[in-house]
């Protein structure tokens, strides 16, 4: 699928990207060839191969969930700039620092 210049700069609006002619020449045969690629790949038959999470059956990257003992509250902050009341105390982010 041959996308044209008009689509390409369509695209690069979407993204607010502005771009120069040899990046439009450029990003037009890149963005053909990837959606060339995607038509191969919709000509698949998959209709018999079942949905899975993981490439390989039963294998799971995650292990489970156990509670172990954390360090004192005192040890992690030691090395913090600043803490209050057993936390890091960070300077305000949004809005006024309150009184």
């Amino acid at each position: 699928m041959s996308l044209t210049p008009e689509e390409v700069k369509h695209i690069a609006k979407l993204a607010h990207l502005e771009l120069s002619d040899e990046q439009l020449a450029l990003y037009r045969e890149q963005l053909s060839d990837i959606l060339d690629h995607i038509a191969k790949l919709n000509e698949l038959d998959t209709a018999d191969i079942s949905p899975m999470a993981n490439a390989v059956e039963g294998a799971s990257p995650l292990r489970a969930d156990e509670t172990r003992p954390s360090l004192p509250t005192e040890k992690l902050l030691q090395n913090a700039p600043s803490a209050e009341a057993g936390q890091f105390k960070v300077p305000a982010v949004f809005g006024e620092k309150k009184k």
